[in-house]
């Protein structure tokens, strides 16, 4: 029987047929550690646990990468608030998430790259992508040009003459408002690591392109992640790949999220319920099935009533 995958990129079901014949390649966008989870980041993860599970069940060879945004805007605000060392906050949050995994009966990604032990992988992406016409530095960062490369947008199914991307604080030298950061100049009191363009550090989007390319080579099979991770990050990844020469991903699938009072859960709202907070109340297995018994695309909204 054919395994069959709801495609976000051609926004329809289509039959899976994989790269290497009883092997399939998954990449998952995982967690930015700039604070514990909540059962909607969760849920990503065991989502994506059972799609790995099917397959291996199904007699495939799963190779399966979730990678680790240790260095983050967010995360250094966060240093900045609590006075503490950033890389002593991401690592804290990332043992929480990982235990989260853990007591819901996830099992652990053949590889969890972090963004930080990967700068070598994406300054040679970015210096690929400048002699190929499609970044260029300013004032010691580093932009990916997208007016370059035609095929932009075409994910998430947007016009780039309607799309607004004001520039972030430091992200000075834009040719386009909308042009997005590689690599970012260092600032007082930030980490920095060298490079042929100043001292500084990644871009958000960046990271996961420069892994995907180290783990899985320069195509595979399913990209994974949240609904909200469409734009821009995924489609700044299919540009920064793409334009790089890579094939990527082949099929794009996309969790819905659980939402309260028909809101995203999102610490900034101040509607997260925490997972360390739940398992207190509820068994790991109750939280499994409950994350993971409606269908992945749909969202859940948050009751005590069906937990019960």
């Amino acid at each position: 029987m054919t395994i069959r995958l709801y495609d976000t990129s051609a926004r329809q079901i289509r039959d899976f047929i994989p790269l290497r014949p009883g092997c399939v390649s998954i990449y998952l966008c995982g967690a930015t550690v700039q604070a514990a989870p909540h059962i909607g980041h969760i849920r990503s993860g065991l989502n994506f646990d059972i799609l790995r599970r099917w397959f291996a069940y199904r007699g495939y060879e799963v190779t399966f990468v979730r990678n680790v945004t240790d260095i983050d805007d967010k995360i250094l605000a966060k240093a900045r608030e609590q006075d503490r060392p950033w890389w002593a906050i991401a690592y804290a949050n990332e043992r929480a998430f990982n235990d989260g995994y853990t007591a819901l009966g996830c099992l652990p990604p053949t590889y969890e790259p972090r963004a930080t032990g990967h700068v070598p992988e994406m300054i040679a992406m970015i210096q690929g992508l400048i002699d190929r016409g499609h970044a260029y530095a300013a004032d010691g960062n580093v932009y990916f040009d997208v007016r370059s490369f035609p095929g932009y947008l075409r994910l998430s199914r947007q016009r780039l003459d309607n799309l607004q991307q004001p520039s972030g604080e430091g992200e000075t030298g834009k040719r386009d408002p909308r042009d997005f950061a590689l690599w970012k100049a260092a600032k007082p009191g930030e980490p920095t690591w060298p490079t042929p363009w100043g001292a500084g550090r990644p871009g958000w989007h960046l990271e996961c392109s420069a892994m995907a390319h180290k783990y899985l080579g320069p195509a595979f099979d399913i990209h994974g992640g949240g609904l909200d991770l469409i734009f821009p990050h995924h489609e700044n990844e299919i540009a920064q790949a793409q334009a790089y020469g890579d094939t990527f991903a082949r099929y794009w699938l996309h969790n819905a999220w659980v939402t309260m009072a028909g809101d995203k859960m999102s610490k900034s709202l101040g509607n997260s319920v925490l997972v360390s907070e739940m398992l207190k109340r509820w068994r790991p297995i109750v939280l499994r099935y409950y994350l993971g018994s409606p269908h992945y695309r749909s969202m859940i909204e948050y009751s005590e009533e069906s937990l019960r």
